[in-house]
């Protein structure tokens, strides 16, 4: 809130018109004087709460108001139409608006500092921005001609080679990592999202039957709630297929990972649950943060950047939802996807839990 410049607006010129007529009346009735004096100090107060001028303003003011007003009052006493007690209410009445003065600067100076690291927060998230961006595109060319001449070394020595391969390993965790990176960052903007009705059931059935085809695993598609989401779906497949490929990532082969879906007041909670060896409980906090693991090595072997929950959790906010994640009573990790949800018609109606299955098993309907 910037002082007030002058000359003044309508507002300051309408009190001061107002000012003026009372002052009059001070002097033309002596015996009502309290009346137009109280009625200058607190339109004076209210004004300066909306008003904040410069000092140099405020003590022009100030000192014409505690003028004009002592001047009358100390004229009647003089006279002996007023009780010389009534010069009290000058320095009480000053003190009453300095007060305001004092917590209305205060607060504008408050106002302007919040303004001010608001303004350096998102010059400087988008200087990130920016940053991550211009240096994964760039990254894509070397990453590229090192992915050629590889593809040449490998023709030379032959397929096989231990060398080659863990060369040709860290190039695709760099390719993944840089897609990762740039998908994290549009992720967070926001703006990208293509909203429209979202049918949930036939979503989760397609997404598990996908992951069924790609990771062997004791795959179950849980309880899903009936409902129709406003959302982006491309956007909630990748929400999706990260906490999915999360839990692949930390659950041995034909453990169970089952997906489901249920309604919690106006919200749809979508639930990825594990049998694996759960979460360190030290990392639960910062899961969602970007590179968190909560296994490096293992991480590491199963070609994971650390990423996947960043871009769930990212994914969810745009969405003005959340992520969260805890261990399973009976072991395993749970990671959950908070959606509000626009149309709760359905919303007491859920599919059944059909059976586990794994990638050569036909997938189990859901009535």
């Amino acid at each position: 809130m910037p002082d007030i410049a002058w000359p003044p607006s309508k507002v300051e010129i309408a009190w001061g018109l107002l000012a003026v007529v009372c002052l009059a009346a001070m002097i033309g009735w002596p015996s009502w004087e309290t009346i137009p004096f109280h009625v200058i100090w607190i339109t004076l107060t209210l004004l300066y709460g909306f008003r904040v001028w410069s000092t140099t303003v405020t003590g022009v003011v100030l000192g014409a108001v505690v003028i004009g007003t002592g001047a009358s009052i100390l004229a009647d006493a003089f006279e002996g139409l007023q009780l010389w007690g009534e010069l009290f209410e000058v320095p009480l009445m000053s003190a009453m608006f300095l007060a305001m003065v004092w917590h209305a600067r205060r607060r504008m100076l408050m106002h302007q500092t919040v303004e001010r690291l608001a303004g350096e927060r998102a010059a400087l998230l988008e200087q990130q921005e920016r940053l991550v961006q211009n240096v994964s595109h760039e990254l894509r060319t070397p990453v590229t001609i090192a992915r050629g001449h590889l593809d040449l070394l490998a023709r030379r020595v032959g397929p096989n080679d231990r060398e080659v391969d863990v060369v040709s390993e860290e190039l695709t965790r760099m390719e993944r990592l840089i897609d990762r990176i740039l998908l994290l960052t549009r992720a967070e903007r926001g703006e990208w999202l293509d909203r429209g009705p979202v049918p949930l059931v036939p979503l989760v059935e397609d997404v598990v039957m996908r992951w069924a085809d790609v990771a062997p695993r004791a795959w179950r598609l849980g309880p899903v709630v009936d409902v129709v989401l406003y959302a982006d779906e491309t956007w909630l497949r990748a929400a999706l297929d990260a906490l999915l490929e999360n839990a692949v990532q930390h659950t041995a082969e034909y453990d169970l990972i089952e997906l489901s879906a249920r309604g919690e007041a106006d919200d749809v909670v979508l639930s990825v649950s594990d049998g694996g060896a759960g979460i360190d409980p030290t990392v639960l906090e910062r899961i969602f943060e970007r590179f968190a693991r909560a296994d490096v090595s293992r991480s590491r072997r199963e070609g994971g950047v650390g990423l996947g929950l960043s871009i769930a959790a990212a994914i969810a906010r745009a969405h003005d939802g959340s992520c969260a994640a805890r261990n399973a009573p009976v072991g395993g990790a749970v990671f959950e996807l908070r959606l509000p949800l626009r149309n709760a018609a359905h919303a007491d109606q859920a599919s059944e839990p059909g059976p586990p299955f794994v990638a050569d098993a036909p997938v189990a309907a859901v009535p």
